[in-house]
């Protein structure tokens, strides 16, 4: 066989330069051959095998790596040296997405894709709003919704296998960060329930700063993140923030969806540049879904995936997409953004012809389809499914399977300190309820105040302990947009697999304690010593436990209530309708005995956590009390506490005041467990009655529409 006179391409990526290299070679399939490839600034010996995906770069850590980029042979490919350092390469063949609509059919939202990822390597996948950007990445990261399905194997190293915590990370497109702490704070808490109890605090802590200096954010590390209503990091600067917490782990796979959303040129040249050092120092890949990039971020794309109707308009390298669209006759101005011209091109949401070349003008619906039919029968589609043949037939080492988390009482512990210093910061959390149950306990220690024993004091002693456990307790949901807040970031920090979900419920419940205690406290002795009631210290322990259960349960209520409905204000809505129907059928407003039996008396009188305060504050007012009355002819009768709870309230004296609070302290439990169970619901049930529903209706409807679209 002939010798070839090769031309090999190689950039540097530390300083974007290109050095070319002329080789003469005898193209034999499987054989290898080394070349001395010396760059002007440093010297490197690169190995290449012909018919194979392999380069190998020695170089001292100091100086810049080299990847091969490009030859002028068909039959010779120069790329990185694949997963020898623990890199993981994606792969993709002829992906479907679909979503099931409310018919219960399947429709397409990604259709045929084919492509890869390697490491060292930035992906951009870029096209207009609703092409399938962030559903492909969502497919790529398996963390697609329970009705959407995916028809083709996604490959990691070239094998179907799971990615282990630790091994890949996604950065979502929502900015989820809790707003009161600082930089550090925010990173160092995600390092110490995130990095495994091998690691020291010490060490957690410098890993923390290594990253918080790595993505340029040395400067503000004491500076609080901020959001609605409070002054702090840009938005550069908070994502940044995002991506540190994200990359503590040094994983290998790093998904983006939107890095550069809300950010200017500046800001968005300058995290994305960023990202670039990090995949080109540690070999990481990066696949990002962008949606319109400057031009200085467009040249730092290695390859790119151009997605219209969530079709693939072009894959490849970045630097060749200008030469993709000229070859097909387009024509744009030179001087101006080649993203924004690309963009220009396939979206669909405006009508418009295109230039093309001496045809003149063409629609944009024929436009993509003479792209896309383009593409898939070019040289480019065919050097993509090439790579992705020699991925998988090289493929790479399995991945790990067992996690490096912190241990479930480090994760518990962390969990709480955050969640406690985050409520303490918080003026709407819990520092506004404790001035507004002050305001109220004040309030009805005027209006009762000193209530008496007379016979006209009974029914607003009753008045007085049912607005405590009722109204003063529904105040309890003041706290739930910021526990929406909370969710948030707990939904993204789950994703990601920082930790679980009870060693969230368990660090919110422990943080909540001192601060309902203090505001059950102060408020309820403003409330209990101003009106009068029932002397002796026991009676005003047993008072404030009601008083704090009842908070806490209307908490727990609403931490399910938010597992549901995720909307604060739906939540609000929501949790106060659930309080109000309890609190119409607790036996206050009409007595347990007069209630309709058929959904008042069963089951709301009983599953009304309001019958049990009701009772538990009665029984411990009213009991060794004696009332006076002069209701027969002026003759004074002392009625008994015991007589009035009976007759006049017709509370269940079967059992104690303790009892009533242990029925509420189980309560909580309850509640508290029911939003685990939600959330663990979610997470897995949803799913698989989902695959099962689907897998139902595919082969009628996929595949039907398939053929029609080909």
């Amino acid at each position: 066989m002939p010798s070839h006179q090769l031309s090999l391409s190689f950039l540097n990526t530390h300083d974007r330069t290109i050095s070319t290299l002329q080789h003469s070679m005898e193209p034999n399939v499987g054989t290898s051959q080394l070349i001395n490839f010396n760059s002007s600034d440093t010297h490197t010996d690169t190995k290449i095998k012909i018919h194979s995906v392999e380069v190998e770069t020695s170089t001292s850590p100091t100086l810049p790596e080299y990847h091969g980029v490009m030859v002028d042979h068909e039959d010779v490919r120069v790329e990185p040296l694949l997963n020898d350092n623990g890199g993981i390469s994606v792969t993709w063949e002829d992906l479907w997405v679909t979503v099931s609509d409310i018919k219960g059919r399947r429709r397409p939202i990604v259709q045929g894709l084919t492509g890869y990822a390697q490491p060292g390597e930035v992906l951009a996948i870029m096209g207009p709003s609703g092409c399938g950007k962030t559903t492909l990445l969502d497919a790529l990261a398996g963390t697609l919704g329970a009705n959407t399905r995916h028809s083709s194997d996604i490959l990691i190293n070239g094998r179907k296998q799971a990615l282990a915590y630790g091994t890949s990370a996604y950065v979502t497109q929502d900015e989820t960060l809790l707003a009161t702490l600082t930089v550090i704070e925010a990173v160092y808490y995600s390092a110490q329930f995130q990095l495994p109890n091998s690691m020291s605090k010490s060490e957690k802590k410098e890993r923390a700063e290594i990253t918080i200096r790595e993505m340029g954010l040395h400067d503000c590390m004491n500076t609080r993140i901020g959001g609605w209503g409070t002054k702090g990091l840009s938005g550069g600067q908070r994502r940044r923030v995002s991506i540190c917490i994200e990359i503590l782990t040094r994983p290998k796979l790093l998904f983006l969806d939107e890095p550069m959303s809300g950010l200017d040129g500046a800001a968005s040249y300058y995290v994305m540049s960023r990202i670039t050092q990090l995949e080109q120092r540690e070999g990481r890949t990066i696949i990002a879904a962008i949606h319109q990039p400057s031009s200085e971020v467009f040249e730092l794309f290695d390859n790119l995936c151009l997605l219209s109707l969530g079709r693939v308009v072009y894959f490849g390298p970045a630097s060749t997409t200008n030469e993709f669209f000229t070859s097909k006759g387009f024509i744009y101005p030179t001087l101006r953004n080649p993203a924004d011209q690309f963009l220009r091109m396939i979206n669909t949401d405006f009508d418009e012809d295109i230039e093309h070349g001496s045809n003149g003008k063409v629609a944009k619906e024929e436009v993509i389809d003479i792209l896309v039919t383009s593409y898939n029968s070019s040289d480019s589609h065919q050097r993509v499914k090439r790579q992705v043949s020699d991925i998988c037939r090289k493929g790479g080492g399995s991945l790990e399977t067992s996690t490096s988390h912190a241990s479930f009482f480090t994760q518990c512990l962390v969990l709480t300190k955050r969640s406690s210093v985050n409520m303490s910061r918080d003026v709407g959390y819990y520092w506004l309820r404790l001035a507004m149950y002050i305001a109220l306990a004040v309030s009805l220690g005027t209006l009762y105040y000193d209530v008496g024993t007379s016979y006209s004091s009974i029914q607003p002693r009753g008045a007085l302990l049912m607005f405590i456990a009722s109204f003063l307790t529904f105040m309890a949901i003041g706290d739930f947009p910021s526990f929406v807040e909370d969710m948030k970031v707990f939904e993204v920090e789950r994703l990601n697999g920082h930790y679980g979900t009870t060693a969230f419920i368990i660090g919110n419940t422990l943080s909540s304690v001192p601060y309902l205690l203090l505001i059950s406290l102060i408020s309820g002795a403003l409330a209990y010593y101003l009106t009068g009631l029932q002397k002796g210290f026991e009676h005003f322990v047993y008072f404030d436990l009601v008083l704090f259960t009842c908070m806490m349960l209307v908490e727990s209520l609403m931490m399910t209530v938010a597992s549901i409905v995720p909307n604060f204000l739906m939540g609000i809505i929501a949790g106060g309708g659930i309080q109000g129907l309890m609190m119409l059928g607790s036996g206050f407003f009409r007595l347990p005995n007069d209630l309709p039996k058929l959904l008042w008396k069963y089951p709301v009188h009983y599953i009304a956590f309001q019958k049990y305060a009701y009772q538990g504050l009665y029984k411990n007012d009213f009991e060794g009390l004696y009332f006076s009355s002069d209701q027969t002819g002026g003759l004074d009768v002392m009625i008994s506490g015991e007589e009035i709870l009976r007759d006049e309230f017709q509370v269940e004296m079967g059992y104690s005041k303790w009892d009533d609070l242990g029925i509420l302290l189980g309560m909580v439990v309850v509640y508290r467990v029911l939003f685990l169970v939600i959330i663990k619901s979610v997470e897995k049930v949803k799913p698989v009655i989902s695959n099962c529903y689907c897998s139902s209706h595919e082969l009628i409807f996929f595949f039907p529409l398939v053929n029609h679209m080909s």
